[in-house]
């Protein structure tokens, strides 16, 4: 598992994402190189909508904000970076004939005119069609005689770069990105014919979907660009996509389980649903870009440069059928392509649940049995609660259980691992603090006219009153922080890990005329006064991550909420937590200075830091082979480092390095179809997983036993009569 990490370091989490959950893609017709653009207008419709969503922003968003110069200047900047973040498409002149609007787009939305609006999005769109035209004709009169021997680079970071003045700069940008691909497809083993026609019908499709643009996708781009000037969760849903978030808000997805996001002309994975297909098969990851969807017994589609909801429509279908995903792997050098199937199916409700695991720690002649209780979501049946169902299902009555059988088969502690849990229901998460707390506040939760409401256990009972670690990382947000947090304040036992996303704000759906509003209405604060929001949790004791906190996060979304405090909730915590910290890092300290795994993870950091930071590709193509052979090297020799201190065999090539990845894939493939033909064996396989790979756990763990032994009583889990 470690070996493939590194693909999935430069993960990102979307302020906008879909489940794969749609209906079929229709036909599209052919549209000519050189057809124009038709401009698209506004209607009456999206004045009374947008009339509608200021009123709702203005009185209801949690933080009061003016409609004035100052946020009309902001809508323009966001919007400016949502249609050209790379500056490849707009002029410098165009730029300059937007900015008659930057201290009156206020105004407009004000008297819901939408016509700055549209006049910016068709100039966009103009400009996309003239590239795409441009790379067609050079496609068709000179892409055949490119030459790759020449030193030419492509700027790939171009947030800063300054906008283009002429056409020609533009052309000079589009014929390096043009041989940039074509470099990519060779690596790939394509050859140029294939790859020309390949390139020909990819900027063909992306040309028609231009020209079919319409009136709701202009409207869509510019209220998300005006709804995030206020925080990067407020956002407008047109009918369409209204109908697609109500279906992400349901745990029955007849699709591979996944939420994506549109990254330049890539579909990205952005996490994958616990319990759904795509998760059991395990063959695709986070970060991964889907660059073609295949039916069964049909050729693979390229999709590089589709809408998003017309990639999610390809990639949904009937239950049972499968889908093939060509994807480009998180950190592929060279734009190497596999392909992938995974069967669809539902995404249900108990295949999220919790599940129990027992982690066995050498402690001298001594074993310690340590119970583990991974938690992906924090769910609740409330449908089957609403309806008094005696057999609901809900995390807590779900960890209460495993708790109970944990502590019949005696341990000594117990590990709570909310690592990639990204919330949930925030009724579960107070109750399942209460497993753990008498009594008391849990969460503070503060609205509009800064009215704070303090939500507490009010169940005296503790089920569990023995030694107790939680595990998070950035990806924990939102429920996660609520639990770790109060854990954290009350002393009640160790939050380890790295620092959790810092989703600290709660949203609510309103209808509109046309479509919904999702608008931030308050804000989680913890029962200390501190705010989860922004800062997110910082652990007791941290551990190495690949996750980059400038580029995954809270603290990374433009226009976030920030962080703050408030008046600290009544309660009363225990200091024996706080006591033991310094001996316990101390003790953690010298365990992960020699610990390989831990290594392992710096040194792959450092190696990701690196290559983030390589933003020019080489257009030599030897001197881009040799590019690729020296971060292989680098690659193949950190996993050797790692073997050799663990006393595993070394690997002799990069080959055998890809090759044993590729095995893990296809071990994968296979226990997923397995699984598939026997659905009752897949639930109770799901609970059993590779925890003694995990370097991370097993620390945790090493912590736990160390803290048992630093309490002066004792602290071990009793039998339950």
């Amino acid at each position: 598992m470690l070996l493939r990490s590194i693909r999935w370091a430069q993960r990102l989490l979307a302020t906008s994402t879909l489940l794969l959950a749609l209906p079929a893609l229709a036909i599209i017709a052919d549209v000519a190189p050189g057809s124009r653009f038709e401009p698209l207008e506004p209607s009456r419709e999206h004045a009374m909508t947008t009339q509608q969503i200021v009123n709702n922003l203005l009185r209801g968003h949690y933080e009061s904000q003016r409609l004035d110069d100052t946020l009309s200047s902001r809508v323009l900047d966001i919007l400016l970076k949502d249609i050209d973040s790379t500056r490849s498409y707009l002029l410098a002149a165009d730029v300059a004939e937007f900015e008659q609007y930057r201290q009156s787009l206020d105004e407009a939305l004000n008297r819901g005119d939408m016509r700055p609006a549209f006049f910016m999005f068709n100039r966009f769109q103009q400009r996309v069609s003239e590239r795409l035209s441009f790379l067609l004709n050079e496609i068709d009169k000179n892409a055949e005689k490119y030459r790759f021997d020449k030193d030419e680079r492509l700027d790939l970071d171009r947030e800063k770069a300054p906008w283009a003045k002429t056409s020609a700069e533009l052309d000079d940008l589009w014929r390096k990105r043009l041989k940039n691909s074509i470099l990519n497809l060779r690596s790939a083993g394509k050859d140029d014919k294939a790859i020309l026609e390949l390139l020909r019908k990819r900027y063909q499709n992306q040309l028609n979907r231009v020209h079919q643009s319409k009136p709701e996708d202009a409207y869509q781009t510019f209220m998300n660009a005006a709804t995030r000037a206020f925080d990067p969760h407020t956002q407008y849903f047109s009918p369409r996509n209204t109908e697609n978030f109500n279906i992400n808000m349901s745990l029955s997805l007849q699709g591979i389980g996944a939420v994506l996001q549109t990254e330049e002309e890539h579909t990205k994975v952005v996490r994958l649903v616990p319990g759904g297909p795509a998760a059991k098969a395990g063959n695709l990851q986070p970060a991964d870009k889907i660059i073609g969807v295949g039916q069964e017994g049909a050729d693979i589609v390229d999709v590089i440069g589709w809408r998003l909801d017309e990639v999610v429509e390809l990639i949904r279908g009937p239950k049972g059928s499968t889908v093939r995903l060509e994807i480009l792997p998180a950190s592929s050098s060279g734009g190497e392509s596999r392909t992938v199937a995974i069967v669809r199916e539902e995404v249900k409700l108990e295949e999220q649940s919790a599940q129990k695991d027992i982690l066995e720690i050498q402690d001298g002649e001594q074993t310690r049995r340590i119970g583990v209780i991974d938690i992906p979501t924090f769910y609740i049946d409330f449908q089957g609660r609403m309806e008094n169902k005696p057999d609901y299902t809900s995390t807590t009555r779900d960890v209460a259980r495993l708790i109970s059988e944990l502590k019949e088969e005696g341990i000594d502690g117990l590990i709570i691992d909310l690592r990639n849990n990204g919330g949930g229901s925030l009724e579960e998460a107070i109750s399942l603090t209460g497993l753990f707390i008498h009594a008391g506040p849990v969460v503070q939760v503060r609205g509009m006219q800064n009215r704070v409401e303090v939500l507490a256990d009010q169940d005296p009972a503790v089920l569990y009153d023995g030694p107790l670690t939680v595990m998070v990382n950035r990806l924990s947000a939102s429920a996660s922080e609520i639990f770790a947090g109060a854990i954290q304040d009350y002393g009640r036992g160790l939050v380890v890990g790295s620092q959790t996303f810092g989703k600290g704000t709660v949203q609510s759906l309103r209808p509109l005329r046309s479509g919904q509003l999702k608008i931030t209405q308050a804000k989680f604060y913890r029962i200390s006064g501190d705010s989860t929001q922004h800062q997110g949790v910082i652990p007791d004791i941290l551990f190495p991550s690949l996750f980059d906190n400038e580029k995954i996060g809270e603290s990374a979304l433009e226009d976030a909420l920030p962080w703050d405090a408030i008046r600290p909730a009544n309660y009363r915590a225990t200091a024996e937590v706080k006591k033991a910290l310094p001996a316990l890092r101390q003790q953690h300290q010298q365990r992960a200075a020699d610990n390989p795994d831990f290594l392992f993870m710096r040194e792959q950091k450092n190696l990701i830091a690196e290559l983030r930071e390589q933003t020019r590709v080489s257009l030599h193509e030897k001197i881009r082979e040799q590019e690729r052979k020296a971060n292989d090297q680098k690659r193949l020799q950190l996993e050797n480092n790692r073997r050799k201190a663990k006393g595993m065999k070394l690997l002799s090539s990069v080959e055998e390095l890809d090759a044993e990845a590729e095995a893990d894939m296809a071990a994968a493939d296979a226990h997923a179809a397995d699984t598939a033909e026997d659905e009752a064996e897949t639930a109770a396989g799901d609970g059993k997983k590779a925890k003694d790979d995990d370097a991370m756990l097993t620390e945790a763990g090493h912590i736990l036993v160390d803290y048992l032994k630093l309490n002066s009583r004792s602290l071990t889990a009793q039998r339950q009569p």
